[in-house]
């Protein structure tokens, strides 16, 4: 432990040692530091651990065969059955700040504590309903935050045509509505305006020669090749707010990046986060590419392909493409916001030593926005299962690790990562003492090999990982992979391994993301495969 590492003025003094664990001596006349915030939920960790575990076998080194034998007894149909559990209608979707997501986080803490885990006392600054723990606001094992929670009512509606004549389209396979849009009942024309862009900096302006106002824009995501810098979905809603837009469309482009190609990108909507402050939103939804291209087509037929020519054009050259496509279209739903509770779980296998390997897995998913229920088994109720099967295989094992091993099962990643943004902002741990952080993320489908994104490590130690899980001649290894839980921790410094199924995930975000499209093989290859790692770090000499 090393807490205070650097000299401080205001709480340093000397450290000490207390049942084995290294602790800091704190002057009661000193004040206490506010670059130390974390300290009260470590003392609570510390007193856990220090209290309430048996030591187990000492750790020389482990032998391979323990690791052989952990790996052989992972269970697929203990994992296939927590899927079905989470991705089923009792958990209602598991959307962040909800009670529905609130039970799915008491089911990972009951799942924890029999599987032997430790759940740490955490203080927290919100209430932590229903999760027992000690006095005022620390629970056992919940980490928890107060979220605004959008909440989109049932029967949205979105019509498409000319003027006199709007035709509804399909929820679900023609449109979704941003599920934290705000509430919407607009109807104006359609106007096509590129990839949304205005950055005259680098000239380009996708705005250039139509005027918006009182209009409905229509954008595609992603932005073109030649243009240098990161630009959001929520940069181009702000865009099309201060170009005095009532409300906007954006769809995925008929060609693709070979990024989007590789994960298995297609032309349907997917649920979606616009992730924009009350003040910066107006209503919009994600359209199918097909409804698009139908929009761009001219009214007497010609040109079908239309939207494909004007984004080879947006692709070649920062010239405006922008135009009136003579549709209309009508925007109609109820969105509310209301005050919901975060929930982060953690449990733990203490270690021999003063370092921590976190093993961590997003349980969220979108719930039930506008009445249509998105399950989310492979995203994530995959991830959370390998991590549950990890740790109660672990947990049998006879031995310490000579790291701390800390699972967490996040809320909030859908939302802009949350969750594992809450955990790196107050951690129970030092980040300093955290020598990596092992994600998991739809891991349930594919085609058989192992995506693995590898951040602040040699890459000899993810394939020594993948020549003990067997799975070494199926491994596919990356350097960093935007979005994720992983991406706090290694802003933070901390190494990071992100572990995806390769090949394409055709439900993502959808809702036929359902526990019958779960391949047990592919599953079981990533859970040997996080398991591999968690030894390989956590066991070591």
């Amino acid at each position: 432990m090393q807490l205070c590492k650097r000299r401080c003025p205001l709480c340093y003094d000397r450290p000490h040692k207390r049942h084995g664990l290294i602790m800091i001596r704190r002057s009661p006349s000193k004040r206490v530091c506010p670059f130390t915030h974390a300290w009260h939920a470590w003392v609570l960790v510390c007193t856990v651990l220090a209290l309430g575990v048996q030591p187990r076998s000492s750790l020389a080194q482990v032998s391979m065969s323990t690791l052989e034998a952990a790996i052989e007894s992972l269970s697929a149909d203990r994992m296939l059955a927590d899927i079905r559990t989470l991705s089923g209608p009792a958990f209602n979707g598991r959307q962040s700040g909800t009670a529905d997501d609130l039970r799915s986080a008491q089911w990972v803490a009951q799942e924890f504590r029999s599987a032997g885990l430790r759940l740490p006392l955490i203080r927290n600054n919100s209430p932590t309903l229903s999760f027992p723990g000690g006095k005022g606001n620390t629970s056992s094992g919940a980490m928890t935050a107060i979220i605004p929670t959008p909440l989109m009512a049932p029967d949205p509606a979105l019509r498409v045509g000319t003027a006199d004549q709007l035709a509804t389209r399909n929820l679900g396979s023609d449109y979704l509505p941003i599920f934290d849009a705000p509430s919407a009942d607009i109807q104006a024309p359609i106007v096509f305006v590129g990839y949304g862009i205005v950055d005259t900096a680098h000239g380009i302006d996708d705005y250039a020669g139509v005027d918006v106002n009182n209009c409905i824009v229509l954008f595609l995501r992603g932005k073109p090749e030649h243009y240098p810098r990161t630009v959001t979905h929520a940069d181009k809603v702000r865009v099309a707010r201060h170009r005095g837009a009532l409300g906007y469309l954006t769809a995925t482009g008929p060609l693709l990046h070979p990024y989007e190609i590789r994960r298995g990108v297609t032309g349907s909507p997917s649920a979606f986060y616009g992730q924009l402050p009350p003040d910066q939103a107006i209503p919009g939804a994600w359209i199918s590419t097909a409804l698009a291209q139908d929009l761009l087509t001219e009214l007497n037929g010609a040109a079908p392909n239309h939207l494909r020519t004007l984004q080879e054009r947006l692709n070649h050259a920062a010239v405006s493409q922008a135009t009136r496509t003579h549709r209309f279209a009508s925007l109609h739903w109820e969105t509310a916001t209301e005050d919901g509770l975060l929930v982060n779980v953690l449990g733990m296998i203490p270690g021999t030593g003063t370092e921590t390997v976190i093993v961590g897995a997003h349980r969220d998913h979108f719930g039930r926005p506008g009445g249509m229920l998105f399950p989310g088994a492979d995203d994530n109720a995959s991830g959370t299962a390998v991590i549950l099967e990890v740790a109660r295989t672990l947990t049998k094992i006879d031995v310490r690790p000579s790291q701390t091993i800390l699972f967490i099962s996040f809320s909030g990643e859908e939302r802009d990562l949350l969750g594992s943004r809450l955990y790196t902002s107050r951690p129970i741990i030092p980040l300093n003492t955290t020598t990596a952080m092992i994600n998991i993320d739809h891991a349930g489908v594919g085609n058989g090999r192992l995506t693995v994104g590898v951040t602040g490590l040699e890459k000899d130690v993810p394939l020594a990982a993948g020549k003990a899980a067997g799975i070494h001649d199926t491994l596919d290894l990356y350097g960093f992979f935007p979005g994720g839980d992983h991406v706090p921790f290694k802003e933070a410094g901390v190494p990071t391994v992100t572990v995806v199924s390769g090949g394409v995930h055709p439900h993502f975000h959808q809702p036929t993301d359902t526990a019958e499209t779960i391949e047990s093989g592919v599953l079981t290859a990533t859970a040997r495969y996080v398991l591999a790692m968690t030894w390989q770090l956590a066991y070591g000499p």
